[in-house]
């Protein structure tokens, strides 16, 4: 049996035959080997770097006394940094697995998308977490960014998981029984240090002891930076974090603390590495520069293409996240299109597909070069080029000598009625491949994820690594050539056969021969094969996993997996005393799996798991089991601490968690939704027992993210507040609304269906709104780390689903929650939030395939959401009647004279033609029936429901009146008080139909 020891020294060797320095772990407590100075310090600069180490990484908050069989509060990490990317990290990596025993080509060993960040030390990186049978064994990162400086030359970090990697190796289920060494176990190695650090941590460090060692740390490092001293500072800074950590565990930090200690401790951090590259460039780099690699040359010497022929296109990159995949096949075909069309190249279709590795472009019908074209080139006029006699003037033979021609070549063409004297050119057309080549080299360069990143090409930036390309035009290579990739024929194949290389002789037929390798490139047929496998596994269990209600996962997995090789696992029935919720979200958020329901639709013991490519299932199949079970396990352990605490407890405990340092602890923010609820409760009128209900829930609102299962899992915030609502007594109907008051959680979600719910949802995304555009911290591009995307598409979808809040504005609603904001909010922050939340409704109904017409025409409505949805609908019906058009067309008329700012003013003594009385009378009575109608409460003076006012309309027959007056009379009369006259009336109309639609929108 290979023991913990053994591996340690296997991956010692391994490494240092791979140009690796052993170093030793540090000599103070580390959360990570991330913090060892030889990697936190030795990524920065441009020095190349290859080390090894093992880190004991001590967490306080892990500790769970030895009980728990995955968490310790010190585990053992062994740590690789590559400085800079050798190009080929994953396969050194997956070598290493190999030399501790992992059969790669047997387990399932996939690379899924995990981007690292620690805003305390100014760091992040993106790359993976690394599964071994749905274990994560491993941590993968390209650096980007330490102590907040962007690197020089971008290092590979590889952070091993020992004690999961041997529990999966050894066939335990508990750390403790790992063989350490021969004949010792790891529990006697370290399970009494284990259950006495974890008594220090969360029962006996003595808070104000620990408290004053931050503080002189604190003042330690910042002497030391003062004395030029990165090194021995860095070592203070980790003393100071390892302190808060203790005082953390031991709940002792406040959320002013909190917010403190991590400002002090990120500008400490931040100043050490600025400090470190100064000191290193002030030793001349000792240990070098690190080369950037070589621009690459494009191949040559292809057989030329002489008919038209198919064009194949693939980059090739390390694993994609799944999301990834979709959006690039998009944006790959997005450019293809738009750039073969700037071209003189005929073409067929262009169709891409892709996988995690591969994205794949295929063109038919490529010609094999442009055709030759005409153009003229239009000189100086003709009685400017010629003189008297007929000889061409200087400006004649300037133009012709400009354009490389004889004059003996003009020619005479007309424009615009004036005679020039013109070139004709032929513009020989492009060779495909010389077309191709840039145009191919452009989609490359150009390529962009949501987060981007860095690697050993300087050149390139996106979401992975571009590690190969091949291009052909039938059998030919294109001659791409971008940064320090070339295309050639050479792809490679599936990750479980080790990646082999794979000639591709010819663009035609490549899916065929993917398929060949084991690898399905449409994304469609994998999520098929997934389905109908996972359908024949369940059926002989007596269940069925659920597509639409699992689509989300479903497309990831699709898209986590080049050829997907489903299985089905089992785990022990006992869990199904969980509530569903919890292991809904274990499988799915944490694994990745599909779970499996009876025709009831209840949970059965059971689980799909989908492997990538051919493994040994009895293998895989056990390794997910035992992965499943410690995960319910875990979730059990955090269920039961939960649930002999009270309600009042975590509400309290609420206070300890900070929000945004300006805006207070969750705590205050609870309060604040509760306040606003209750406000608006009394606006609209609650009462009785939903009134009752809505206070005992705003008095317990946000409770739950103070549990154990929630810090774990906050995806089940809400659903574990009506959980353990219900199990301490509260009725149901308070249950309901706290879980309610985290609806909707995306677009399309279920909405609050209980006012009290409703309330307190719309008050909390208020709240979030009002308090973040105050700090000027609206979305900007990509970024919304405060999800003020959602909060606000939510507050317009609950606006417009519930019929009782009708008469709340978007605009009157933010001024109340501006009351009870800790910050002053301008009235500028209102206003961008007022637009924010409208727009976001708008686009909510675009993406929801509602016409953009019918959306703009609404659009004066979106500040009264469940306004903008009922005219929606009526209008909709309405598009369909005749009647609507010519009224619409009425409407459109009189909007189009008016010029703006004309008042409203009739003056019937000056409206005595036929036509003008005509229309008066009618739009007298208009007035007369509206005023009598029925506008919803807190709707804009003029504003009346569509169907009503198309009803008044077409009653009165205002749009004959309208034709008629146009008809009949000149608006514009010379007399000017007869036109105000006239325009007065049409005002009329205008500001009588106002606030109802934006009816130019619907020409």
């Amino acid at each position: 049996m290979l023991t913990m020891q053994d591996a340690l020294l296997a991956l010692t060797r391994y490494w240092t035959d791979r140009g690796c320095m052993i170093m030793q772990p540090f000599n103070t407590e580390v959360g990570a080997g991330t913090l060892n100075p030889a990697t936190v310090l030795r990524v920065l600069g441009p020095e190349p770097w290859r080390v090894a180490y093992v880190e004991p990484s001590v967490r306080p908050d892990d500790s769970r006394y030895g009980q728990n069989p995955n968490r310790l509060q010190t585990h053992t990490q062994f740590q690789v940094i590559l400085k800079p990317d050798p190009g080929n990290a994953q396969e050194l990596y997956l070598g290493s697995l190999a030399a501790i025993g992992v059969d790669t080509a047997a387990h399932d060993v996939r690379f899924v998308e995990d981007n690292w960040a620690s805003p305390a030390l100014g760091a992040w990186g993106l790359g993976w977490e690394v599964w071994l049978d749905g274990l994560e064994i491993t941590q993968f990162t390209y650096f980007q960014q330490a102590g907040g400086q962007s690197l020089d030359a971008i290092s590979v970090e590889i952070t091993y998981g020992m004690e999961r990697i041997l529990m999966a190796l050894q066939g335990v289920r508990h750390f403790s029984e790992l063989t350490y060494a021969p004949g010792v176990s790891y529990g006697e190695v370290f399970g009494q240090s284990e259950y006495e650090m974890s008594r220090y941590y969360l029962d006996d460090a003595d808070i104000d002891t620990v408290r004053r060692m931050y503080a002189d740390y604190a003042g330690e490092a910042r002497r030391l930076i003062d004395a030029r001293l990165p090194v021995p500072a860095h070592s203070y800074v980790l003393k100071c974090s390892h302190a808060f950590n203790i005082l953390d565990s031991r709940g002792a930090v406040s959320t002013t603390e909190r917010a403190t200690s991590f400002a002090q401790m990120r500008g400490l951090s931040r100043e050490v590495a600025a400090l470190w590259r100064e000191r290193r460039e002030e030793l001349g780099h000792p240990l070098g520069i690190a080369e950037p690699p070589a621009p690459a040359v494009a191949a040559t010497g292809g057989a030329p293409v002489v008919a038209p022929s198919t064009l194949l296109f693939e980059i090739g990159a390390e694993e994609l996240p799944a999301v990834e995949v979709t959006r690039t096949i998009a944006a790959v075909r997005a450019g293809l299109v738009e750039r073969l069309a700037a071209t003189r190249l005929t073409h067929g279709e262009v169709r891409v597909t892709g996988t995690p590795r591969r994205i794949v472009a295929v063109v038919d019908e490529v010609a094999p070069r442009e055709p030759d074209v005409e153009r003229v080139v239009r000189g100086p006029r003709a009685s400017a080029a010629y003189d008297a006699a007929g000889a061409p003037t200087k400006a004649a033979l300037g133009f012709a000598r400009g354009q490389g021609a004889d004059a003996a070549d003009l020619r005479t063409v007309d424009h615009r009625g004036v005679e020039h004297v013109a070139l004709v050119r032929t513009d020989t057309g492009r060779d495909a491949l010389e077309v191709l080549a840039g145009l191919l080299g452009d989609v490359v360069a150009g390529l962009r994820g949501e987060r981007n990143m860095r690697w050993n090409d300087p050149a390139l930036s996106f979401s992975r690594p571009v590690r190969w390309l091949v291009a052909l035009l039938g059998e030919t290579v294109v001659p791409v050539a971008v940064a320090s990739l070339a295309a050639g024929r050479t792809t490679r194949g599936h990750r479980r056969a080790g990646s082999p290389l794979i000639e591709v002789s010819q663009a035609a037929g490549y899916p065929e021969l993917l398929a060949a390798h084991g690898i399905l490139l449409d994304p469609a047929e994998r999520r098929e094969v997934i389905v109908e496998r996972a359908a024949k596994l369940t059926a002989n269990q007596g269940g069925h996993i659920d597509p639409v209600a699992d689509a989300g996962t479903l497309a990831e997995v699709t898209n986590l997996v080049e050829y997907p090789r489903p299985l089905l696992g089992a785990f022990e029935a006992r869990f199904l005393e969980l509530p569903a919720e919890i292991l809904t979200t274990v499988m799915r958020k944490h694994q990745r799996y599909l779970p499996v329901r009876d025709s009831s639709g209840q949970l059965l013991p059971a689980f799909v798991a989908v492997p990538d490519g051919q493994v040994d299932e009895a293998l895989v199949r056990a390794g997910n089991e035992d992965v499943i079970r410690a995960r319910f396990a875990d979730a059990a352990f955090f269920y039961d601490a939960d649930v002999t605490v009270g309600l009042e407890t975590f509400r309290a405990n609420l206070a300890r968690l900070t929000f945004e340092q300006r805006l207070g602890s969750v705590a205050d923010r609870a309060d604040r939704i509760g306040a606003l609820a209750r406000a608006l409760a009394d606006e609209i009128g609650l009462v009785d027992d939903e009134r009752v209900t809505l206070d005992r829930a705003a008095a317990l609102a946000k409770f739950d993210l103070a549990t154990q299962m929630v810090i774990e899992l906050s995806s089940l915030a809400g659903t574990m507040a009506r959980e353990y609502a219900r199990r301490a007594g509260e009725t149901e109907a308070v249950a309901l609304a706290l879980f309610e008051m985290e609806l909707p959680r995306r677009a399309g979600d279920e909405l609050p269906a209980s006012t009290p719910g409703a309330l307190l949802a719309l008050a909390d995304r208020l709240d979030l709104l009002v308090g973040l555009f105050a700090l000027d911290a609206a979305p900007t591009g990509s970024s919304d780390p405060f999800g003020l995307r959602r909060a606000a598409l939510g507050a317009a979808a609950i606006l417009a689903g519930q019929p009782r809040l009708a008469g709340l504005s978007v605009a009157d609603l933010l001024a109340r929650a501006a009351q009870r904001t800790p910050v002053p909010v301008s009235a500028e922050a209102l206003q961008a939030a007022e637009v924010f939340v409208r727009g976001r409704y708008a686009q909510q109904l675009l993406d929801s395939g509602v016409d953009h017409r019918l959306v703009t025409a609404v659009g004066p409505l979106t500040g009264t959401p469940v306004r903008a949805a009922d005219t929606l609908a009526t209008l909709r019906t309405l598009l369909e009647q005749p009647g609507f058009a010519v009224l619409t067309a009425a409407l459109q008329r009189v909007r189009r004279i008016v010029p703006a700012g004309t008042p409203a003013t009739v003056d019937a003594a000056r409206l005595t033609e036929p036509a003008a009385a005509r229309l008066l009378g009618a739009v007298t009575d208009l007035a007369a029936r509206l005023t009598t109608g029925t506008a919803p409460t807190g709707t804009a003076p003029g504003a009346v429901p569509l169907a009503e006012l198309v009803a008044a309309a077409t009653a009165v027959e205002l749009p004959a009146a309208v034709d008629g007056f146009f008809d009949g009379l000149m608006v514009m009369d010379p007399d000017p008080a007869v036109r105000a006259a006239r325009l007065g009336l049409l005002a009329r109309i205008r500001d009588l139909t106002a606030g109802t639609l934006d009816w130019e929108a619907l020409g």
